[in-house]
């Protein structure tokens, strides 16, 4: 039960991470403003991905994702699903569709497929989406082999947890309209993870976690407990550019997501700003005082450009380190120097750790592998300063706990899709 001396601001930030009723009824007593209404699914983008032309941007430009989010993984019962199990799905995305807004202030959702749901079919995927791997010598992840994931966003608690009651829990409207059919009569919920990204979100919470040492360390400007923005709109592909263009998921596209712990200690005990802006960015953008706080006066472009890149090994001789974005980079680029990949990276407090989400956007699964062999670093490590985690990015301080593969695809195939694409 939430405390009645609990602040608004505290009441909400526990509700999402917590869930359940009991949550959600904290956030309804406190809303102060109707939750927007929707509309009929053929009006909301083909591409279930296309969130940029709904988010808020900054002054800068900078898309800005919704400050909470829900990732469920979702598992059916044995056996192919049924055309009665399709219909259903479909009714209750419509339903969700109709709902809520696809705002900031109403709700923003995909719901995505893993390899091992398209397994279930004796016909073959009719796109390529491999099975998740360890993508580097040193993670041990555990795998997502469930079947779906749905991916819930939102400015309002209410609007999320509602939702998510209102599909999986007992409740039997949401924003006012009746669920006839909800997806927990077709899928069980095997994972619950949860997340969040703002200026304040990380500084707010840093107190109650693992990984975070004492203190207060992480500025109040961040929207990242590593104290630096990310997400500058040059540096991230455009959604047409991870839109599948041709075939049956034709609209789509594929999602990697991977939960990350992270542990800070040394982060801000042993580095000082200009050490984490040389592991973050690249040493060149410590020498040349290019990062001021959490990286706001880069404005849209995070300032590693070709001659940053170019010159990675002469930096790593020169500073004894090197810069994660500087390394991510080297594969993040099309033969014109457009990035491959869009990311839509959020903060978590699960488990009680200081964790990241990370979930990726791209064409072909195969562009974000080739993203994390550069980021790994390894063909750096003849440099003596250089070892496999250590003066390596941000390596020493993130450990991959989970990786899954997805396709996600056009929204009229969102409702247990076969392999083909075709009706079943």
């Amino acid at each position: 039960m939430f405390d009645r001396d609990l602040s608004r601001r505290e009441a909400m930030k526990l509700a999402v991470a917590t869930g359940g009723a009991t949550a959600l009824s904290a956030c309804l007593s406190e809303a102060d403003e109707p939750v927007p209404r929707g509309t009929a699914p053929d009006e909301l983008p083909v591409g279930q991905h296309r969130w940029n032309d709904f988010l808020a941007r900054d002054d800068a430009g900078n898309h800005e994702l919704p400050r909470h989010h829900v990732f469920l993984s979702l598992e059916l019962d044995d056996g192919v699903p049924t055309d009665d199990d399709r219909a259903a799905v479909a009714s209750a995305m419509a339903t969700l569709d109709r709902a809520y807004e696809w705002s900031h202030q109403g709700l923003l959702s995909s719901l995505a497929y893993t390899p091992a749901y398209f397994a279930r079919f004796d016909a073959d995927l009719k796109y390529p989406l491999p099975e998740p791997r360890r993508l580097s010598a040193f993670e041990t992840p555990e795998f997502d082999h469930q079947d779906a994931l749905l991916h819930l966003a939102s400015d309002r608690p209410d609007a999320l947890l509602e939702a998510e009651e209102a599909l999986f829990g007992d409740r039997e409207t949401m924003n006012g309209r009746a669920v006839d059919d909800p997806l927990a009569g077709v899928f069980s919920v095997v994972n619950r993870r949860t997340g969040f990204i703002g200026a304040g979100m990380p500084a707010e919470r840093q107190g109650e976690v693992k990984g975070i040492p004492s203190g207060g360390p992480v500025p109040e400007d961040s929207p990242l407990f590593m104290g630096f923005m990310a997400g500058f709109r040059r540096n991230q592909a455009t959604e047409s550019a991870v839109t599948i263009d041709e075939g049956s998921f034709a609209g789509g596209t594929t999602k990697h997501l991977a939960t990350i712990r992270q542990r800070l200690d040394d982060w801000y005990g042993e580095q000082g700003f200009d050490e984490r802006v040389m592991e973050m960015f690249s040493p060149r953008h410590a020498e040349r005082g290019l990062v001021e706080g959490a990286g706001a006066n880069l404005g849209d472009f995070s300032g590693v450009d070709d001659e940053i890149v170019d010159t990675i090994r002469e930096q790593a001789r020169d500073y004894g380190r090197v810069g994660h974005a500087q390394k991510a980079a080297r594969a993040n680029r099309d033969s014109e120097g457009a990035p491959l990949l869009l990311r839509r990276h959020v903060e978590s407090t699960d488990d009680g750790e200081a964790s990241l989400h990370f979930p990726t956007l791209q064409t072909r699964i195969e562009s974000f592998e080739a993203v994390r062999e550069a980021m790994n670093g390894a063909d750096l490590t003849d440099i003596p300063t250089i070892r496999q985690r250590v003066n390596n990015g941000i390596l020493e301080y993130i450990f991959v706990k989970r990786r899954g593969n997805y396709l996600v695809p056009p929204r009229p195939l969102r409702a247990l899709p076969t392999p083909t694409g075709d009706a079943d």
